[in-house]
């Protein structure tokens, strides 16, 4: 984001005049998972709190803006030019954030995994554009796509598809993408190559899958994620669509052979803490959700 001039900073409060979000809002939480000291949740959808005082601050609501799933992180006066999106986001040397969240998926975030080798992995899909395939790509070539639950499906045959790539889901919810080339099966982890391996974790979805990359990365699709609200890793028992009972049971056998510092979830913030820590965590959660009943879907009851 260095090839254009960024808007002036404006120092008053509220939204008046400058970035704002539309009634399209969702309340997926993407905003404020990207600028979360000017985007807060009010009255179930976000809102920008006061408008950006630097450069950097700006290029928060940018990234906000691309990555919203309805294009509502608007500015009056400034466009989203291809100079200004910020996507793929490192995250660190290994992980990227793809952005431009897709509607066709509820506005889930989806990651690249760089690869020693130099190729990289796609975890679940943004919204499908050439341009972005183009960009991804530009990474490294892209073996593989990784779709941890139908819900994420959307666009995974189009981008491996273009990439040449392999698309992989689960039998549970192999109806969202009948055409993968790679097909998981049972509950036992599967290593899919490259340091990574697929756990089957049945619960949110019928066939949801969590991947583990070099021991470090854990990608979780929306079985569990980061929560500001309560500052600790949840899972979103609102909208466990297919059971709550087989969520905690996949915890139970799965959690105790997960050793990873990142949290990256599809729905939900990301966090990196040690591993220990992280392990530590997950035992509570795994504890916590065995504790709990089927309850009607609820997107408002979401903590995040």
């Amino acid at each position: 984001m260095t090839g254009k001039r960024l808007p002036e900073a404006v120092p008053e409060e509220g939204g008046g005049g400058g970035w704002h979000v539309d009634a399209r809002c969702t309340n997926c939480d993407v905003a404020r998972q990207l600028a979360p000291e000017l985007i807060h949740e009010k009255d179930g959808r976000a809102e920008v709190i006061r408008q950006p005082r630097n450069d950097a601050e700006a290029r928060q609501l940018y990234a906000a803006a691309f990555a919203c799933h309805t294009r509502s992180i608007r500015h009056p006066v400034q466009r989203l030019t291809p100079d200004l999106d910020p996507f793929p986001l490192a995250l660190d040397d290994t992980v990227q954030l793809c952005g431009h969240n897709s509607p066709h998926t509820a506005g889930a975030n989806a990651y690249l995994l760089r690869r020693p080798a130099g190729t990289s992995m796609m975890i679940d899909t943004p919204r499908w554009s050439s341009a972005l395939a183009d960009r991804y790509e530009a990474l490294g070539p892209v073996t593989d796509v990784l779709l941890t639950h139908r819900d994420h499906a959307a666009h995974g045959r189009q981008y491996a598809d273009r990439f040449g790539a392999r698309l992989w889901i689960h039998e549970g919810d192999l109806d969202a993408a009948p055409d993968a080339d790679r097909v998981l099966r049972g509950t036992d982890p599967v290593d899919i190559g490259d340091g990574v391996t697929a756990h089957p974790l049945p619960g949110h979805t019928r066939g949801s899958v969590l991947y583990l990359a070099d021991h470090r990365y854990c990608f979780s699709g929306d079985s569990f994620y980061w929560s500001r609200t309560t500052a600790d890793l949840e899972v979103a028992a609102s909208v466990t669509w297919y059971s709550i009972e087989e969520l905690a049971a996949s915890l139970t056998r799965t959690a105790p052979r997960l050793r990873f510092e990142w949290v990256l979830p599809g729905h939900g913030d990301r966090r990196r803490l040690p591993a220990g820590e992280m392990a530590r965590r997950l035992a509570q959660l795994t504890a916590r959700t065995r504790q709990l009943r089927p309850q009607p879907v609820d997107f408002t009851a979401l903590r995040w």
